[in-house]
């Protein structure tokens, strides 16, 4: 760019005056103006360097204001990129911020629908709970009147018939009965009865004794009998022993030590023995020890003398009777009657709480809106 405005500059500069060939110039005229021509050069070149100088700092200076513009221009761009994702940012912030205001309402709602749901699904459990409470409550009051229908059975058969074990297994069905109640209020009632029944399973023994001597009178009737001596007479057999059988016919005459004559014949020991073993079954059903005791003695006393004694059958009897007659002692009878007044006393308290908590339910439900 330089070079081309030298060349401008020497095309702009006006020509010089042509001398007219005609007119000779003296030479005395040109060795002065040489020096005028080398000044104007000079002036030139110079001026010729400060426009080049000038050129060159305003080319500097536009490529300098061309590198700052490229520079701003860059960080316009940037700067409007930043506004552009600031603007996005604020955008996406207002629509979050517009979400959450949306989830929180509908948070609010949900919340408020939870509390509607908590409210029925309490209102279901008190209703359930009233409906399982009429249930349990005439699932219980059955039980309760097993329970003390056992009871009841229990004492009068053991009042009645002195039955220790029918009393004991009837109280054995009132525990099983009140154990399925599901009140807890009734565990002093079971305690009781298991008391009751402990005091009836001791008496026991005495049903187990009639059973025995129920088999004994059944064994009577395998029982052999003790030998008779009649050797003596088959041996030697003279006048007197033939009038002695002739007259037997008619009158017998014999010695019986105090027993009485049925004793003789086989039939009738066995019925007096089986008498005896009855007398104490009978004596036992009625509580009466001693009388059963005296009975088995009986019993023995006929064993050991119309029996044989040798026999292992009979000797294995009179062991039994040997072992009832230790068993049988005077024993306190049983009082029985405390676990069913219990039972009564904790229904009628119950009964009465029910009757007052029945009007607080249907206040509360008055009030409910």
């Amino acid at each position: 760019m330089a070079r081309m405005s030298q060349d401008d500059l020497a095309s702009d500069r006006p020509a010089a005056t042509p001398v007219p060939a005609a007119t000779p110039a003296p030479r005395p005229a040109r060795a002065p103006a040489a020096a005028p021509r080398r000044g104007g050069t000079l002036a030139l070149a110079l001026l010729l360097a400060l426009l080049a100088l000038g050129l060159a700092g305003y080319v500097a200076w536009r490529q300098w204001q061309q590198a700052q513009g490229s520079a701003s221009d860059n960080l316009d761009q940037r700067v409007g990129q930043l506004e552009g994702t600031l603007g996005t940012l604020g955008d996406e912030r207002s629509s979050l911020r517009q979400r959450l205001g949306d989830a929180e309402q509908v948070n609010r709602s949900l919340r408020e629908e939870m509390l509607g749901q908590s409210e029925r699904l309490r209102n279901l459990e008190d209703a359930v709970a009233k409906l399982s409470e009429k249930s349990l409550s005439g699932h219980d009051a059955m039980l309760l009147d097993e329970t003390g229908t056992l009871l009841r059975m229990g004492q009068q058969r053991y009042v009645l018939f002195h039955d220790a074990q029918g009393a004991a297994a009837a109280y054995a069905l009132a525990d099983q009965a009140l154990a399925a109640v599901n009140d807890g209020a009734f565990s002093g009632v079971r305690q009781s009865i298991a008391a009751e029944r402990e005091a009836l399973e001791q008496g026991l023994p005495r049903t187990r004794a009639v059973d025995t001597l129920q088999q004994l009178r059944g064994a009577l009737e395998t029982l052999p009998l003790a030998p008779r001596d009649t050797s003596g007479g088959q041996v030697n057999p003279g006048a007197w022993a033939r009038i002695g059988r002739a007259l037997g016919s008619v009158v017998s005459v014999q010695r019986d030590n105090g027993a009485p004559l049925a004793m003789a014949d086989a039939r009738f020991a066995r019925e007096l023995a089986a008498l005896d073993l009855a007398q104490a079954q009978a004596a036992l059903l009625a509580a009466d020890v001693d009388a059963a005791r005296d009975a088995v003695a009986r019993a023995q006393a006929s064993l050991a003398a119309q029996f044989d004694t040798h026999d292992p059958a009979v000797a294995h009897a009179q062991a039994q009777l040997a072992s009832l007659a230790k068993t049988l002692a005077p024993a306190t009878p049983v009082q029985l009657g405390a676990a069913l007044a219990e039972l009564r006393n904790l229904r009628a308290v119950h009964a009465l709480r029910a009757a007052d908590a029945t009007p607080a339910p249907a206040a509360s439900t008055g009030q409910r809106p």
